[in-house]
């Protein structure tokens, strides 16, 4: 029986890839080089900074130059951060029906903790979530089970009784290492190229109404 369900932020929650992309692009002009196409940036914004810088520049945290571009990258971020962001349609409906079912639901991102509250807030759902896990907030991230048993313990839902929604391999992985039934939200940012099957998901979904259905099983 599920008694809460989790979810994911950037890619299932929220459609956080306009404001990320524009983000980039403002940082890859400032460096004169062309923007990035938004259903590029959208593919790495589950990946957060080391996925879209190493999109738009090439280049990995090793880098001498990454660290100067992340913090220019995250002081637009910080300064535009629900801009262009959206839920992802249908996201209210669903979290409306939780609701109704008067079941408990929140947060679970590798997003850091100083992105992750704002955003809600500008969203108009962080004091209805009954619990926001950042990535920051425990000493490990996402697939790491323990922001998963860590939100599960602030709900105080036993973990097996727990529905994570995510659209990355990653969330399967800490799902499963957590002992919750992992959701794979196809209409995220998942890469087309994947192989869905090897994830390890206790289904998936194509819009995020459609999560009701394993809620009530």
């Amino acid at each position: 029986m599920i008694k809460a369900v989790l979810f994911d932020l950037d890619g299932t929650f929220a459609d956080t890839a306009p404001d990320l992309g524009a983000s980039l692009n403002h940082v890859l002009a400032l460096n004169n080089l062309p923007p990035v196409p938004l259903e590029k940036s959208r593919l790495q914004a589950s990946h957060g900074t080391v996925g879209l810088l190493g999109l738009g520049f090439g280049i990995t945290p090793d880098d001498s130059r990454f660290t100067p571009l992340r913090d220019k990258f995250l002081a637009h971020y910080t300064a535009n951060i629900c801009e262009r962001t959206t839920l992802f349609a249908g996201i209210a409906e669903l979290i409306a029906a939780i609701e109704k079912r008067g079941l408990p639901w929140g947060i679970v991102t590798n997003k850091p903790h100083r992105f992750t509250v704002p955003l809600m807030q500008a969203l108009g759902y962080a004091n209805r979530a009954g619990c926001m896990v950042s990535g920051d907030t425990c000493a490990q991230a996402k697939p790491h089970p323990m922001p998963m048993l860590h939100a599960a313990k602030q709900l105080n839902v036993a973990p097996e009784h727990c529905l994570y929604l995510g659209d990355d391999k990653r969330d399967m992985e800490a799902a499963n290492a957590a002992n919750m039934r992992g959701i794979i939200a196809r209409y995220g940012y998942v890469d087309p190229h994947a192989s869905l099957d090897t994830w390890q998901a206790a289904g998936q979904i194509q819009t995020p109404i459609e999560l009701l259905h394993y809620i009530k099983s």
